[in-house]
């Protein structure tokens, strides 16, 4: 089943999409319903939503984030994606050992999550670039989890989608030095769609260890520039939301993302094995288009960078141990 949200003439709405239809849901649930409720009796909304008749055409509507989320981790699983990293950081590709200790991520900010076909409106940035990645959603009546086994956490995947983790290199970069973040280097858009594709639909993808082996692929301007298969992970789903769990908190809503895949899946990766800009950053009026076997497709254009206010830059303190010349 695919779930997710779109809008139309008739409004904002959330249901379910097949056969190139969009079917609302019943009883007014939404998209946040169905993933707290799990995938138990999911099945039986499908056939009464999709038989009503009542299903608006794709082409008639366009297509929002599949859900808010509750939050968004985002990883770094994929070794082939870190080793082109280090080598445009560094100088040399290396994959540092505590990588492989435990699966690394971030927080990411789940209040500029865009839809496919969105126009993405990135910072001022010289380094603009994708990152290709499927994400996980978190589900199920279970509800609020902590340290979970693997095994445990395999019963609270909902589903999956497609994520583009957009990020500003440059700024990236300089926010890492402060080895804190990123930060503004990120957070301005992620786009997650084009809908979430439930677990059940996906588990003839799975293979033996429990790795999702899908084919993922990215294209600008209609060109591929990266394609890996999603079992190149180090880690399972499952496994990613037992850590994200560890001494903490998943939730229905939380939306976890695999990190960028290997082989091209940004072009940071791609700078770092060429040794130079090559190919270039993303500029205005680029279209990025990610493809991901039994997923679908996400694509948005970048449109015009946004000239935000100034930054002050810190006062050079003299280290006073006083205020208002008293001594403390």
């Amino acid at each position: 089943m695919r779930i997710g949200r779109w809008e139309s003439a008739e409004g904002v709405a959330e249901g379910f999409f097949h056969d190139d239809r969009a079917y609302a849901f019943l009883d007014g649930w939404t998209v946040a319903d169905a993933v707290a409720a799990g995938l138990d009796d999911l099945r039986a909304r499908f056939e009464a939503a999709t038989s009503t008749g009542a299903g608006i055409p794709l082409s008639d509507v366009r297509l929002l984030a599949p859900l808010r989320p509750s939050s968004v981790r985002d990883f770094v699983a994929f070794e082939e994606h870190v080793e082109g990293i280090t080598a445009g950081v560094q100088g040399a590709s290396e994959v540092p050992a505590e990588w492989y200790a435990a699966p690394t991520f971030y927080f990411t900010n789940p209040h500029t999550i865009l839809g496919d076909g969105a126009l993405l409106h990135p910072p001022v940035s010289e380094r603009l670039d994708f990152e290709l990645e499927v994400a996980v959603v978190v589900g199920g009546r279970a509800g609020a989890a902590s340290n979970l086994t693997p095994e445990a956490a395999a019963e609270h995947v909902f589903g999956y989608t497609i994520m583009n983790d957009w990020s500003a290199r440059d700024l990236q970069a300089r926010e890492m030095k402060v080895h804190l973040g990123p930060a503004k280097g990120k957070d301005f858009g992620t786009t997650l769609g084009p809908w979430i594709v439930t677990a059940d639909e996906l588990a003839g993808f799975l293979d033996e260890e429990g790795f999702l082996a899908v084919r993922a692929e990215v294209f600008v301007n209609g060109e591929r520039v990266g394609t890996d298969l999603v079992s190149n992970m180090g880690w399972t789903f499952p496994e990613l939301i037992a850590y994200a769990s560890r001494n903490s908190v998943v939730l229905p809503g939380d939306v976890l993302g695999s990190g960028t895949v290997g082989n091209g899946g940004c072009l940071g990766e791609l700078w770092g094995r060429n040794g130079g800009l090559t190919p270039p950053p993303l500029r205005e009026g680029d279209e990025v288009q990610l493809v991901v076997e039994g997923l679908g497709r996400i694509g948005n254009r970048v449109g015009p960078p946004v000239s935000a206010p100034p930054v002050e830059a810190a006062r050079p303190g003299d280290r006073r141990r006083t205020r208002g010349g008293v001594q403390r």
